[in-house]
């Protein structure tokens, strides 16, 4: 059995979507804090068990029979995440499981311009000490392109910091390689970066942003402590708008230029482009953004994993690994 955790949340839900059309519903259970949100899982035949990674009792059982666990990184606002994971993994160990599954981030490393990276990398570090085997699936950044651009849409203008090349992939790609990395024949030890071919800067979201509507869309550089004093006055708290401000930062240092193959290979198509995300955003609406299967993109569940974004701890609008 497999079980996946989050799995109301927009990540592991298409995770879940898409290893159903790869196993029997019966070898995948779930583990989630609210088990009336995943009834029509339940309805198509898979375990559905109630836990949170503030209960390891509760994560035992819902654990159960499991082979293999996929563990969302958490993103609740409130709680210590490298403890939360810690449960989480331990429960796991405890439950006889025989892999272990992490939503993780590109870069991760204790000592980077990236805070949040520090939390993925104590969270591997347990990992390998678990005993058990562990893959880490190191996402590139991810989430509703319209929080990373701004208003463009209405201003013709992507008005951000400096940035540096760095790797936006799509959700939905990052949950359908999930899903071929649990069920392979073969499986993946360690960490495994999920990015697309090339990185991209927010100079290339303005060129394809032109390109898709047809009209001219800028990007214009804006100094760093301008954009904090901008965003502050637009009601962002200072901690949150310096917390983003860290994700340019980094990416001009250039600690997310890498590019990999894996994506590529696991999905046996190019990943997505941002090409192609834009033009979800345009057709959908930036509220709301078709997943590709006829279901609209599900609410966050408080363990829908962070991706690389500052969204851990109410810190930014993005996801990201953390």
């Amino acid at each position: 059995m497999i079980v996946v955790t989050g799995a109301t949340g927009t990540l592991n839900g298409a995770t879940v979507d898409h290893l159903l059309k790869r196993i029997p519903p019966h070898q995948i259970g779930v583990s989630v804090r609210d088990p009336a949100r995943a009834a029509h899982l339940a309805n198509r035949g898979v375990r559905v068990r109630q836990a949170s990674y503030d209960d390891p009792a509760a994560l035992r059982h819902s654990f159960a029979d499991a082979e293999q666990v996929l563990l969302v990184s958490s993103s609740d606002l409130t709680a210590d995440v490298v403890a939360q994971h810690h449960r989480a993994i331990d429960a796991a160990v405890d439950a006889g499981a025989q892999r272990i599954l992490y939503t993780s981030a590109q870069g991760t490393a204790f000592d980077t311009p990236y805070p949040p990276l520090a939390i993925h990398a104590a969270t591997e570090q347990h990992l390998e000490a678990s005993g058990v085997a562990w893959t880490a699936l190191r996402n590139g950044f991810y989430g509703d392109p319209t929080q990373l651009l701004g208003a463009w849409q209405e201003t013709g203008v992507i008005a951000m910091p400096a940035d540096g090349p760095f790797s936006w992939i799509d959700r939905r790609d990052a949950a359908e390689a999930a899903a071929a990395i649990i069920t392979a024949e073969e499986p993946h030890e360690g960490p495994i970066d999920l990015t697309l071919p090339e990185p991209v800067t927010l100079a290339d979201f303005a060129a394809s942003a032109s390109e898709i509507t047809g009209r001219q869309i800028d990007r214009v550089v804006v100094d760093d402590e301008t954009w904090v004093s901008d965003a502050t006055a637009s009601g962002t708290p200072e901690a949150v708008a310096r917390f983003t401000l860290s994700m340019f930062q980094a990416t001009r240092s250039g600690h997310f230029s890498s590019s990999d193959p894996s994506l590529s290979r696991l999905l046996e198509r190019e990943p997505r482009s941002i090409t192609d995300q834009l033009k979800g955003l345009v057709v959908a609406g930036h509220d709301v953004v078709d997943t590709g299967s006829g279901m609209k993109e599900r609410a966050p569940d408080r363990h829908d994993g962070w991706c690389q974004s500052s969204r851990h701890a109410g810190r930014g609008p993005f996801h990201a690994p953390p």
